[in-house]
């Protein structure tokens, strides 16, 4: 199998700001989940912030064999992502998997991409 149990996830931040058709060009952050193993992955994501304490676990599961896109403005338990905020993030599976982060920032008529892989853990 491939992967790590442990990714990182430096950067994020979800514009208060969108343009374009909801929910296709909302502004968003996104983790990216590949699972390759023939179990299901069980994941917990913690969101560590600049002048408060961190919040988690947001519990998360990808079936065995396949792949999950995250959306953190779609995470609302234990509290919602705040948006306008910055903050990094931590993903611990209990089985290796591989994550990406994406960022959508639409807010100019003129979109933004941004993607890249996560830093794996050891």
């Amino acid at each position: 199998m491939i992967g790590n149990h442990t990714w990182s996830i430096p950067e994020g931040y979800i514009p208060e700001e969108s343009t374009g058709p909801v929910p296709e060009m909302t502004s968003h952050e996104t983790v990216c989940v590949l699972n390759t193993n023939d179990q299901e992955a069980t994941i917990e994501l913690t969101l560590y912030f600049t002048d408060r304490d961190p919040v988690g676990p947001y519990e998360l599961t990808v079936p065995a064999e396949r792949t999950r896109h995250f959306r953190f403005n779609d995470l609302d338990g234990p509290e919602a992502v705040p948006k306008g905020e910055d903050f990094a993030s931590v993903l611990e599976s209990d089985v290796p998997v591989v994550c990406q982060h994406t960022r959508l920032d639409s807010r100019q008529a003129e979109n933004a991409l941004l993607t890249t892989i996560a830093h794996p853990g050891e």
